[in-house]
């Protein structure tokens, strides 16, 4: 494969959805007409390219973001696939960071969903332009009409489609592009990898396909001053140059082009192809990435450019069962030999990139260097981490790394035998190298290993994976809810901390103002000290110490969160004053703090939504009202009920068993951590001992 393309030329593009809306399917469509793969694998056979994992294909969900690169129409396209489950939200985070554009697939039928959401909010984060594709459009119950609706509705996106679909359900037959007023009819040959012909579009949809062109001419031109004056005055606006408006409208994000098709019968997914190309941004048409500066913390600029300084970001760490640690790279600008130095900006080592390595899910090819605006994987960067910058040249700038949400579940792990504890020890440090979400801590006071994640499913799969690729046993406990804990009022305390032993002695003396901050605030530490009644040398070690008393609240012994911690007043020994001194002055001031600052207990709540018939409704909100949720909202769809709820995630352990059995096997739901919440004060001794 050609390393080098004119940067207008690539396409970084990912498919991004709610679960089960066909994302590896229409990602395995795209590959087989494309001629990147000769045969068309399927997600219930467990066959597919991108979906490789052994634990992906038994469950027939996407678990890992796969890359891969292919050709269309002498554009270079590299695709990377994202699971659509909430528990595995780092994977989309993480590459929508470095993507430049995405393609959000819908389900026709269910239309936007709970996940559609997520990934739509993380995509506005990051700045993704985007077009839709609208998906199993031959399914009954199937919506064009509807599923753009929900789009305005749900998402608050501008959409507008460029294309009318010819049928519905079982009739769905063809589409017309609303451009080019040409109309694509599909067969029923999924073995067919050669663009379907076009032609006319059918007397029948005539006055549709003019009412629709219409109401789409005006949502562009209203994007573009020169075509809204032409447009006023009666003229007669050309393809080419609606083309190019909407092209610039999505790209600024102000509208959402959407498409059609059904991909598991490979219907709409040339014209996708076509859009991808068309109307998806190059590295050159999005903004240029900011870095700052290691040394001032100035902000540069990195344009996508092959003979600009190197600036790489690691979004992502593999282990590869053949070629050992593989460090994902979207390069922003200049270009990088396989062989060369490199210096971690991030962490200022230097490291020898060894081999550089061109993905195709988990194939690899061989580069020998690759340029501005591309992807691609390295070996032998083995201290580079998610998040980390990769240079070359004397001036160290950092890029912004991806953000990820903390882990909200828990589990104690312990290996079956003594011959275990290595391997156990080695293999979680390796998995929580590849997952930023997957935390691994051992807990002193218990003498346990416990492990966190963002869900039931992904501590199961991350386990599963432990017994398949180190070959470990282990037992897990039952899973455990992260608490926090925080004040609601408050303090200022006193912390003073005095030995004498013989010689030296030991003095620190700190007075402290903790107060309470906003959901979500974290925690601050701010020096107020003035006219040197605590040394400067002293205050690294007062903050110290107020870290890490605030890893055990009083009521739980919880980590405290969102307060503010002000270092006031304090006085020192010109003989007996020390680092740790000061530390343990400031830990009995936050301890004794955190008791007179009325201390309340924090609960993850989740978001829930469950999709039931509507004969199982009432059996549903009961067993909701049983876990102390808050019904947010309840709205129907031909014989489907959608709950909305808010409930404590210490309720939802085994949900999946409890709602399969209310609803024999037919009900389904997404979950997603929203905030914490103070536990009612009837429960909190109930929680303590459970925990």
């Amino acid at each position: 494969m050609v390393t080098h393309k004119a940067i207008k030329k690539i396409r970084n593009i990912g498919f991004i959805a709610h679960i089960d809306a066909g994302k590896t399917t229409v990602t395995e469509r795209v590959l087989y007409i494309t001629g990147r793969i000769h045969r068309v694998g399927g997600v219930d056979e467990g066959t597919t390219a991108m979906d490789w994992m052994p634990q992906e294909r038994e469950r027939g969900i996407t678990i890992t973001a796969a890359a891969t690169t292919t050709q269309w129409k002498q554009h270079q396209v590299n695709i990377i696939d994202t699971p659509g489950h909430v528990d595995f939200t780092a994977e989309v985070e993480r590459s929508l960071r470095v993507l430049d554009g995405g393609i959000v697939v819908l389900d026709a039928v269910a239309g936007v969903q709970s996940q559609s959401e997520t990934v739509w909010r993380q995509a506005d984060t990051y700045n993704v332009p985007r077009i839709c594709f609208v998906n199993k459009m031959d399914r009954v119950g199937a919506s064009y009409e509807r599923t753009i609706d929900s789009i305005r509705r749900r998402l608050n996106g501008n959409p507008v489609a460029v294309q009318l679909p010819i049928g519905e359900e079982a009739e769905f037959r063809g589409v017309i592009d609303l451009l080019g007023g040409r109309a694509t009819m599909f067969t029923d040959d999924i073995s067919q990898a050669d663009a379907p012909e076009e032609g006319p579009v059918p007397e029948d949809y005539q006055e549709a396909f003019q009412d629709y062109r219409q109401a789409m001419i005006e949502k562009i031109v209203e994007t573009d001053e020169d075509l809204l004056v032409r447009y006023l005055e009666g003229d007669n606006i050309e393809e080419e140059s609606l083309r190019k408006a909407l092209r610039n409208a999505t790209i600024q994000r102000s509208l959402i082009p959407v498409l059609c098709g059904s991909a598991i019968k490979n219907k709409g997914v040339h014209n996708l192809l076509d859009a991808i190309v068309s109307y998806l941004p190059s590295p050159a048409d999005v903004p240029p990435v900011e870095a700052v500066r290691v040394d001032n913390e100035e902000i540069v600029i990195r344009p996508p450019d092959d003979e600009g300084p190197l600036s790489a970001l690691a979004f992502k760490v593999a282990l590869d069962p053949y070629v050992g640690r593989l460090v994902f790279l979207r390069i922003y600008s200049g270009k990088v030999k396989a062989g060369s130095q490199v210096t971690n900006a991030t962490k200022g080592n230097r490291e020898r990139l060894g081999r550089l390595l061109q993905m195709h899910a988990n194939h690899r090819e061989e580069l020998e260097e690759i340029g501005a605006g591309n992807i691609c994987a390295a070996i032998g960067l083995k201290d580079t981490f998610t998040g980390d910058t990769i240079v070359t040249g004397p001036e160290l700038a950092i890029l912004e790394p991806p953000k990820f949400p903390q882990p909200v579940v828990s589990v104690a792990i312990e290996p079956m035998t003594r011959a275990d504890q290595d391997k156990l020890t080695d293999s979680l440090r390796k998995l929580s190298e590849e997952d930023p979400t997957f935390v691994v801590k051992f807990n002193e006071e218990t003498g346990q290993t416990i492990i966190s994640g963002m869900g039931e499913l992904h501590l199961e799969v991350l386990v599963d994976r432990m017994k398949r690729e180190f070959q470990v046993e282990a037992t897990v406990g039952s899973p455990r809810v992260s608490y926090r804990e925080t004040i609601t009022q408050p303090v200022r305390v006193e912390g003073r901390f005095v030995r004498q032993s013989g010689g030296h002695g030991q003095f620190g003396h700190v007075w402290l103002e903790m107060e309470p901050l906003d959901q979500g605030g974290g925690i601050v530490f701010k020096n107020s000290i003035v006219g040197g009644a605590i040394p400067r040398e002293y205050i690294p070690a007062v903050e110290k110490g107020v870290l890490q008393a605030l890893d055990n609240g009083p009521q739980g012994g919880y980590p405290m969160v969102d307060m503010k911690v002000t270092l006031v007043d304090g006085s020192y020994h010109e003989v007996d004053s020390s680092e740790i001194a000061f530390r343990s002055a400031a830990m009995m001031a936050i301890r004794d703090g955190s008791r007179k600052g009325k201390p309340v207990l924090l609960e993850p709540i989740a978001h829930m939504e469950v999709e039931t018939p509507g004969e199982f409704l009432s059996d549903v909100l009961g067993d909701l009202g049983t876990r102390r949720a808050q019904i947010r909202n309840i709205e129907g769809q031909d014989k489907t009920q959608v709950v909305k709820a808010l409930l404590p995630l210490g309720e939802t352990f085994a949900y999946t068993t409890a709602l399969r059995s209310l609803t024999k096997g037919r009900a389904t739901f997404t979950m997603e951590f929203r905030h914490y919440q103070p536990v009612p004060q009837n429960l909190i001794d109930t929680v303590v001992k459970i925990s």
